[in-house]
């Protein structure tokens, strides 16, 4: 997950909302399709970093001592640094990647 397309923006973009209903053809609906992807991007990512933020855990539960590891740091800077669940869903979204199906109007 953490390798991501460089395509995905690092911050807000103004989208136009004709594109967002374009699949759809209902705002609201491409809104709870891209909410829902975002969840599982976050899901994925939060499980990625606690698995490599594990590997530094210690058996030792003082408060007192407190070791800044350098390799933590950087690889918790680096998940700081990706762009937010939400925005790369919507990226996804308007790339058509995102598989969605509405069982009402099926």
């Amino acid at each position: 997950m953490s390798n991501l397309k460089s395509n995905v923006p690092n911050s807000t973009v103004t989208r136009d909302v004709r594109m967002l209903d374009k699949e759809t053809d209902n705002i609201y609906e491409s809104v709870v399709v891209i909410a829902k992807r975002a969840n599982q991007i976050a899901s994925a990512l939060k499980e990625e970093l606690g698995n490599k933020l594990s590997e530094f855990a210690t058996s030792n539960d003082n408060l007192e001592e407190v070791f800044e590891n350098r390799e933590q740091i950087e690889i918790s800077k680096h998940y700081e640094r990706l762009p937010k669940p939400t925005l790369i869903a919507t990226q996804e979204f308007l790339e058509n990647k995102v598989y969605f199906r509405n069982p009402t109007k099926e």
